[in-house]
């Protein structure tokens, strides 16, 4: 395996959005902060390491997506986040869907202390000179301003994902909520 591809111990779970919206939200990003990874999506578990297999989580996620209805979100406004200056698309409808189903399964062997309070969200720009937010702010806000088409999405599926040395996302497996379906997608540590 070459560097890029090596996993590491960080997973997360995740919902992606899909187009046109997700096609906006993607090329947004990239005229923010060119050359970062991008695929729109809403996160449920922010990025934490694991005490045990992938696998092992995968099972857990695939238990517990079944009570879950799929849901609609709206995106409401572009904000940021004072402590850590990520740019972000709020939610409004969904959130509190969305907060149920963090709380729900950021438990047991997927429980992790998160660094900042769960907030549904969709981030447009991360790790960004201080001296950058405002002028990225405004051209968020001019794109959204501008932007035409349903600014909702339903949140039908989740995907379990996996980071890499590279800052690469690799999706592992997908599960349909409500119904237990579920699909791998990739070979998961057994350890």
């Amino acid at each position: 395996m070459s560097a890029p591809e090596v996993r590491i111990n960080v997973f997360s779970l995740v919902s992606y959005l899909k187009d046109p919206l997700a096609g906006f939200l993607d090329r947004l990003r990239q005229e923010m902060v060119p050359g970062c990874n991008v695929h729109a999506h809403v996160t449920v578990l922010p990025p934490r390491p694991l005490p045990v297999s992938g696998s092992a989580a995968w099972r857990q996620i695939c238990g517990l997506a079944p009570a879950f209805p799929s849901f609609d979100v709206e995106l409401t406004e572009i904000r940021v986040f004072p402590l850590s200056n990520v740019i972000y698309l709020g939610i409004g409808a969904g959130a509190d869907s969305l907060r149920e189903m963090h709380a729900v399964f950021n438990s047991g062997i997927l429980e992790a202390a998160e660094v900042f309070d769960y907030t549904p969200h969709i981030t447009l720009a991360q790790d960004l000179d201080s001296a950058e937010i405002e002028r990225l702010t405004e051209i968020a806000r001019r794109r959204w301003a501008d932007f035409q088409q349903p600014r909702s999405f339903r949140v039908e599926t989740l995907t379990f994902v996996q980071n890499t040395e590279a800052n690469h996302w690799v999706d592992l497996g997908r599960c349909q909520l409500g119904t237990g379906e579920m699909k791998l997608l990739e070979p998961m540590a057994t350890r």
